[in-house]
């Protein structure tokens, strides 16, 4: 007993010393703050100073779609603003991409607010409209990561104007597919587009680590096979190359959202990692800890849920979350612990292509019978299945036509083994895409779940002269619905 208490004793000395030393706290604040200042004695690696490491952080938050009925998405991004500020991160070190179309749509049951759980409070206060309706771009986007404001078009001006002490944390959410992430205009991203320039920015020098959260359907394929090790960049996806990511909060759920909402609030892999941040001492959790509670609570389970990967330099995930998020001080106390892990909040989940048609039958199941509303729903839901019908029996017929009846289904849904990246010849998977929104209309956001067998007949060899003959055999017409319209131009 008597040794525990010198050891006791001993630590705290030291604790003490190393506080008074530095200068930065006085011995009674030290004492108060004792667990984040015990976890810097164990993990000295993990903080160097209170601004992250002698660099600025800085971090990119981008909701890729628009639409009441994907809602989600820019709820995760304002909640992901409002956890930046509480760590500490200056509103000119952080950039936000969204369309700025559901904080006053005619559907917000609270107009000008946001929630992103169902009994959260308004997380679009205060959030900045950098880039907002068409300045949502993948141009604009990778301008501002690599400090470019010469490319811009558009929006406020801010970049990430960092140096080669700076942290860097992008995080995107949205709709995606094999290969590639959405946007609420076209072009989409593509995972070569996006590996290229985080190599570019590798190569400018501006930055000493950045850590990449991916929220969408396929998001491991954006960096399966492609992001090298070696660029000092850590990224996590919400699920692997070959499966769908979840949304959360939706109706029908439990917990569900308050009963005037028809559409869902979150999404799971991102809500995990902020519901998470938003209650630890980050100071006291690690990288790697965050990826491994966010993995358990998304993890598959009866009918739902997806596998979060993580790529690139995995050692990162050895440093702590405040380098990248700050923390925020009514956390200090909160040292992450296993014991204090989430627990999964909801009996099920929403697949995120789903999430549309789910908002479209709560507002029509709600609606007074004979409304306008109760038909526009009717009409919306019936305009949504009219083009998922379509890219579906559109993409099976030319497989068939390409490769034959029996064998068209094999080659189209064939996955490459892990760590092999999509397709070989990107260039081709683009050409692909256009070909065929030429003549069977837009893919949209549903339909970029097809870009694997897209991928696949580049991979095959197909010409695109042999494209455009199938897929004009294929679709002598295509729905006349919003969905199918090339209004905003190809998604490639």
């Amino acid at each position: 007993m008597t040794r525990h208490v010198a050891v006791a004793l001993t630590l705290l000395s030291l604790l003490a010393i190393s506080g008074t030393s530095s200068g930065s706290r006085a011995t009674v604040d030290d004492v108060i703050r004792l667990p984040s200042q015990a976890s810097n004695f164990f993990h000295p690696d993990n903080n160097n100073d209170e601004d992250g490491s002698s660099g600025t952080r800085w971090a990119v938050l981008i909701a890729g779609s628009n639409g009441y009925w994907n809602y989600r998405h820019q709820a995760d991004v304002c909640h992901a603003y409002q956890l930046l500020r509480k760590g500490g991160l200056k509103e000119e070190n952080i950039i936000v991409f969204m369309y700025d179309d559901i904080a006053h749509h005619r559907e917000n049951p609270r107009p000008g607010v946001i929630i992103n759980n169902p009994k959260g409070e308004d997380v679009y206060k205060g959030v900045p409209k950098d880039y907002t309706g068409d300045e949502v771009t993948v141009g604009n986007f990778f301008a501002v990561l690599l400090g470019n404001k010469t490319a811009l078009t558009g929006g406020s001006g801010k970049v990430v104007d960092s140096g080669p002490n700076d942290h860097i944390f992008v995080y995107y959410t949205d709709h995606g597919g094999p290969g590639v992430l959405g946007m609420p205009t076209n072009p989409y991203l593509y995972a070569d587009d996006l590996i290229d320039v985080l190599k570019k920015k590798h190569a400018s020098g501006t930055y000493k680590s950045l850590v990449f959260y991916l929220e969408a359907c396929e998001s491991g394929s954006i960096f399966e096979g492609l992001l090298p090790e070696g660029l000092n960049i850590y990224a996590t996806t919400a699920s692997n190359a070959d499966e769908s990511s979840w949304g959360t909060y939706c109706p029908g759920e439990t917990p569900s959202p308050p009963p005037e909402y028809e559409t869902c609030l979150g999404d799971l892999y991102s809500i995990a990692w902020m519901e998470d941040s938003d209650i630890h001492n980050l100071k006291t959790e690690t990288l790697h800890q965050q990826y491994e509670l966010v993995k358990k609570r998304t993890a598959p389970g009866n009918s739902y849920g997806s596998h979060v990967m993580q790529y690139g330099d995995i050692g990162l995930s050895q440093q702590d979350l405040f380098r990248y998020l700050g923390t925020n001080p009514a956390n200090d106390n909160f040292t992450f612990v296993e014991e204090n892990l989430l627990k999964l909040p909801s009996a099920k989940a929403v697949n995120q292509r789903d999430a549309d048609l789910i908002h479209f039958w709560d507002k029509y199941r709600k609606a007074p019978e004979g409304s306008a509303r109760k038909v526009q729903a009717q009409k919306d839901f019936v305009e949504a299945m009219s083009h998922r019908m379509h890219i579906d029996h559109s993409v099976k017929l030319i497989g068939k036509l390409l490769f034959g009846i029996e064998k068209g289904p094999e080659v189209l849904g064939a996955v490459r083994p892990a760590g092999q990246p999509l397709v070989d010849n990107w260039d081709c998977l683009k050409e692909m895409v256009r070909t065929f929104e030429t003549h069977c209309g837009s893919l949209s956001q549903y339909g970029m779940k097809h870009m694997r067998a897209l991928a696949n007949i580049c991979n095959a060899g197909i010409q695109k002269e042999q494209m455009a003959e199938a897929s004009a055999q294929s679709c002598a017409s295509f729905p006349s619905g919003p969905w199918s319209s090339l209004a905003k131009g190809f998604s490639a």
